[in-house]
């Protein structure tokens, strides 16, 4: 019996459904699959259970917590305000702090959950267990960047790809400094300049750097670090461009 189903209907019907249940049974629709999947992958193939994994992170990745809770708090749809962005910080703009850190949390968890699972049901010496909690890392990201859902438009991947990181660095201690540099550079360009989407760049930038100058990382590690760099980096193509014309119109 397959455990993936078609998530389209489930998802229209939680934006739509104006009580509480709607979001909770998304939720649980959703992160539902990952217990019963990896449990069963015990026995099967190697490159199925990559593939597996990959799939279910993406449909996990691809939820947009953002505009569910949005349309449910509000009854807004916040690709039409503020910045236009499905993600924490517009969310806050737009709908309130509280609601903002709601989301940072769950967008957060789309990208911590499916590497935990990884690390949980794979055996430490199983020879896919790096290469799963890559791919699955990856997808998580892809799938809150480009989500299905929403015709591969969405968030721009900061708090998926810290809660990716955070896993990652829980099952592989030498992940653990460049987590904490990319914290440490977050909080310090914030404090500084006050614009959340410099701060995200500098962060990835620090992560990528700092995997790539510590040399107990090995190098399909480096490799993640310089692709979240990158995906983030795209995601936040208009920022930059605003802050150049900014730039220069002070010049």
């Amino acid at each position: 019996m397959s455990l993936i189903v078609n998530p389209t209907p489930r998802l229209n019907s939680a934006l739509s459904l104006k009580g509480q249940g709607g979001f909770w049974v998304l939720l649980l629709g959703i992160f539902f699959p990952f217990i019963c999947g990896f449990t069963s992958m015990t026995f099967w193939w190697g490159g199925v259970k990559i593939i597996t994994l990959a799939v279910l992170s993406y449909l996990a990745g691809s939820v947009p917590f953002g505009l569910i809770i949005s349309k449910k708090v509000k009854g807004l749809d916040v690709r039409k305000f503020g910045s236009g962005n499905i993600g924490a910080t517009n969310v806050v703009r737009v709908v309130g702090l509280k609601w903002g850190v709601l989301v940072f949390i769950l967008d957060f968890l789309k990208g911590f959950l499916p590497v935990i699972l990884v690390f949980f049901f794979l055996q430490p010496e199983n020879k896919f267990i790096n290469i799963s909690a890559i791919i699955t890392a990856l997808l998580a990201i892809t799938g809150h960047n480009w989500p299905v859902f929403l015709k591969f438009k969405g968030g721009k991947g900061v708090s998926t790809s810290l809660g990716v990181i955070t896993a990652l660095s829980g099952g592989l201690p030498f992940l653990r400094i460049p987590l904490l540099i990319s914290l440490g550079s977050w909080i310090a360009v914030f404090l500084i300049f006050r614009i959340v989407g410099l701060a995200s760049i500098i962060t990835s930038l620090a992560f990528f750097i700092s995997c790539l100058s510590l040399q107990n990382i090995p190098l399909e590690f480096k490799i993640l670090s310089f692709l979240i760099f990158s995906f983030i980096t795209i995601r936040h193509k208009k920022n930059i461009q605003e802050l150049l014309v900014n730039k220069k119109k002070r010049s």
